[in-house]
């Protein structure tokens, strides 16, 4: 499978203005769709979902929001839609248990915050088994270096201290979708039927806020619809910039199909699934005081969220090798996105990554099939693609 280009203009900001520069560019999951396999009605459900979570974190952002509350916005969309393998709609593990990951990361403190440490610029949690949006606890966790000053946690540990900070938690059952625990089962070489619905451990939790599929389709039956994407290793992810320069990337998963009890994968791993960062432009002189003269900021910086076989992302370290790229070899925004990406490919690992630069350029590379994915500017326009050879267009 040939590695995608960027040369998508909706990639690209538009033309200088006064206006404030703002933008999220979000995935749903990368590398196991196949558009033979797939009916307009499905490639509509999906590209009508990942429109719902950027016009969730575009409202965060026109009104002067935080990048990182735009993003935790758009990725819990994707967590309470089981269309996508995260919250909601999260695979299962080897023994057809339920365990999520999360992560959240800025570029820089967030101006909602300004006493936080300027080191401080991230918070990942692994094997969650009963927050009911991830990316809550990775936020609340972030914003709480008193309770929790460590840049990774996991388990129940870290799932009681954002109880303690209002995370809503939500009994095992509410992860679970019919859908998956078929795609679990057929993995094994088990039989689908009967399917064993679970049995919540508590029965004060309901699931009127989980997104109804069937709305985003003229048919109304809920139990028609089909996973596009077959035995999935993707994530959801988002990463936005807000008009205070502030890049941030959050992303959320249910990790691999039928992967090993307590495997983590690099959604929680900084560097490798994800990143957020900015640094001094190392330029001459004449190169100063032009950008000066321009306007343009002294900083450059980068957000990514990766989406595919994570064991890969890891051994790569993916999302930052991406910032080092720019940083040390002065690539562009495009090009450091992609050689990772070929670089992944060499190795075996496929999937895809989303990142945007602090001049509001946008990368969406792959090297697998298709990739969940979407973009949204000022205009207020949700743009969104499915296949490696699409362009982002309106639903």
């Amino acid at each position: 499978m040939p590695a995608s280009k960027n040369a998508d203009p909706a990639l690209k900001p538009g033309k200088k203005s006064a206006e404030p520069n703002y933008v999220l560019v979000i995935h749903g999951g990368a590398g196991t769709m196949i558009r033979e396999g797939s009916t307009p009605k499905q490639r509509a459900m999906y590209r009508a979902g990942l429109s719902q979570a950027l016009k969730a974190g575009y409202e965060v952002l026109k009104s002067g929001g935080e990048a990182m509350d735009a993003a935790v916005a758009a990725v819990s969309v994707m967590e309470d839609c089981p269309l996508f393998n995260s919250g909601h709609g999260a695979v299962f593990n080897v023994a057809g248990k339920i365990e999520l990951e999360t992560s959240l990361m800025v570029s820089k403190p967030p101006a909602s915050h300004p006493a936080m440490p300027s080191s401080r610029r991230g918070s990942s949690v692994t094997l969650i088994t009963h927050t009911r949006n991830p990316s809550h606890l990775a936020r609340a966790l972030y914003l709480a270096p008193q309770l929790a000053p460590h840049p990774m946690l996991s388990g129940a540990a870290a799932e009681a201290t954002g109880a303690s900070l209002g995370v809503r938690q939500a009994d095992p059952s509410y992860f679970w979708t019919e859908a998956r625990w078929k795609e679990h089962r057929r993995g094994l070489g088990l039989p689908e039927d009967p399917v064993e619905y679970p049995r919540p451990e508590t029965s004060h939790d309901t699931d009127s806020e989980v997104t109804d599929v069937a709305s985003f389709s003229d048919d109304k039956d809920k139990e028609t619809w089909e996973p596009l994407d077959l035995m999935p290793t993707g994530t959801v992810g988002a990463v936005a910039l807000d008009i205070r320069g502030c890049i941030a990337a959050v992303t959320s998963t249910g990790g691999r199909t039928n992967k090993l009890v307590g495997r983590v994968g690099d959604t929680p791993v900084m560097g490798c699934g994800f990143w957020a960062e900015e640094w001094e432009r190392d330029d001459g002189l004449v190169k100063r005081t032009w950008d000066r003269l321009r306007g343009k900021s002294k900083y450059e910086g980068v957000g990514v969220s990766g989406t595919g076989d994570g064991d890969y992302y890891i051994r790569r370290a993916a999302a930052s090798n991406i910032a080092r790229r720019m940083q040390y070899l002065g690539e562009s925004l495009d090009k450091a996105t992609q050689n990772v990406i070929d670089d992944l490919f060499n190795e075996g690992g496929i999937g895809g990554v989303i990142a945007l630069d602090k001049d509001g350029n946008v990368a969406v590379p792959m090297n697998c099939s298709g990739m969940y994915r979407g973009v949204i500017r000022p205009n207020g326009v949700p743009l969104t693609a499915i296949f490696f050879d699409e362009q982002l267009t309106e639903l």
